[in-house]
């Protein structure tokens, strides 16, 4: 399915037909320019790669500056490739914008989560910590993990402490509450993975 690379802008409320606020997320999307068409003769798929930002030439490799050299395109500090049944209509050079989306449709847009650094079992699962009162030392420990003599070791997969967060995370059909071509700009309702300005991938869904 089609869609475009963008950063996600931040979080704000608009007011239905009706007065009740809905919560939105703002996302800049695109303009994104193709790169580069995946066929199934030649690559064993059918693919879009889109190419979006900027960057100056001095940051990127050279064999990755060649790239965009020879198909006379500005380089594009973000690369992304999204699945497509045919690739006719499109060309490399042509340019897409949020105008591809229509209101009242659905997405799903993926981002990376906060990193939230080393965390205890309270805050990364919800464990309930021990009693304040009447004695109980375990504070936030975990406590038994279960194994004993047999097996003698740690099941993989158990909840313990550990990193939180900085992992790709796919919110699926949102709902597109208003598209602005002119701003390149499209919100959708509820939230979306990620820091203010982080990157995310906003794909069509078929509704």
């Amino acid at each position: 399915m089609i869609g475009l690379i963008g950063r996600k802008v931040g979080m704000t409320q608009l007011f239905g037909e009706k007065g009740e606020a809905i919560p939105v997320t703002i996302i800049e999307a695109g303009p994104c320019t193709v790169t580069e068409l995946r066929t199934a003769q030649r690559d064993g798929y059918t693919a879009v790669q889109l190419g979006f930002g900027t960057r100056k030439e001095s940051r990127f490799t050279r064999p990755v500056l060649g790239q965009f050299k020879k198909r006379n395109l500005a380089p594009a500090s973000q690369l992304r490739e999204f699945r497509v049944d045919t690739t006719e209509g499109l060309a490399v050079g042509q340019s897409l914008d949020v105008s591809i989306f229509e209101r009242g449709r659905h997405v799903d847009v993926q981002g990376v989560t906060k990193g939230r650094g080393f965390a205890g079992v309270v805050k990364r699962y919800g464990f309930a910590a021990g009693h304040a009162s009447h004695g109980p030392t375990a504070g936030k420990q975990p406590g038994s993990i279960g194994a004993s003599a047999y097996p003698s070791r740690v099941i993989k997969g158990k909840r313990l402490p550990g990193r939180m967060g900085g992992v790709n995370l796919t919110i699926k059909n949102l709902e597109v509450v208003a598209v602005d071509p002119e701003q390149n700009v499209l919100m959708v309702r509820g939230a979306v993975p990620g820091p203010p300005n982080g990157l995310v991938v906003v794909k069509k869904r078929e509704d």
